[in-house]
């Protein structure tokens, strides 16, 4: 997309951490550096976690919180096919940006993430759309002046890019302070397997209930993908690909099942 476009873009963000996010501020203060056409539909409360999850069985609530702000109780998915089929229906956004989500969303996060599911609905209605995400430090401050110092200008050079319909851009800043960031690193989606656990609670009167905990495995970690860039303190982007086929499987199952005839003799 040409700059002069851009500058007139309509952009809808939203997020899976709730309207009242911080994150979801710094990404509006991304879009607003893009262009002054920007909507903000996100969720009520938090999403996290919510995946590509829609509300089909119960309905959907919608507040104004204030002029082009949006909250929904739903999911960031239904927040995104709300704004575009309904709330935008007479001029559709040109770009979906979501987050900033608090914590990364890379490797095995993706198939999780809700700020990633967002992403994947405006690319499922054939907007361009990007995911963004923060690294942090439990304990520690949140440096969302890193997504906001690079946020724009990451977003700019992407968007510039002819894309295909079928991806989206997953983009996670380091934990690192804005001026210490060393670069962008355009990379693959990493692998550190899920490290889910269950914790057993009892209540007063003697009945238990549970918390799904998550803790990322540690395994060797491959230099080309996002796990090693954010950690070495670069800006990693990852294209996205909605079609989920393993080509290779694929030819081994038609091979397995779909046996080329034999030849005449």
């Amino acid at each position: 997309m040409k700059a002069a476009n851009l500058a007139k873009a309509r952009i809808l963000v939203t997020n899976d951490d709730g309207i009242h996010a911080p994150g979801l501020l710094a990404l509006t203060e991304i879009a607003e550096q893009l262009s002054s056409d920007v909507w903000v539909v996100a969720p009520e409360v938090n999403q996290s976690g919510a995946g590509h999850s829609l509300s089909l069985s119960r309905p959907i609530r919608s507040r104004e919180v204030s002029e082009h702000r949006y909250a929904i109780e739903g999911t960031p998915t239904d927040c995104v096919l709300f704004a575009v089929k309904h709330l935008l229906k007479d001029r559709k956004p040109d770009i979906v940006l979501s987050g900033v989500n608090r914590g990364t969303n890379i490797a095995d996060d993706v198939t999780y993430s809700g700020t990633i599911a967002a992403a994947m609905e405006g690319c499922l209605l054939g907007i361009p759309s990007i995911a963004f995400s923060q690294a942090y430090t439990h304990d520690h401050p949140v440096k969302w002046g890193t997504a906001t110092a690079h946020g724009a200008a990451v977003a700019r050079r992407v968007l510039a890019l002819d894309w295909p319909r079928n991806v989206l851009i997953n983009i996670n800043f380091p934990d690192v302070v804005a001026g210490s960031v060393k670069g962008v690193r355009v990379t693959h989606q990493g692998n550190r397997g899920f490290g889910g656990y269950i914790i057993e609670r009892h209540d007063p009167r003697g009945g238990s209930y549970y918390w799904i905990g998550y803790q990322p495995q540690e395994r060797e970690i491959d230099e080309a993908s996002d796990i090693a860039a954010v950690r070495a303190g670069y800006v990693s982007v990852t294209p996205l690909h909605l079609d989920l086929t393993h080509e290779a499987m694929r030819r081994k199952l038609v091979a397995e099942f779909e046996p080329a005839p034999a030849k005449a003799e």
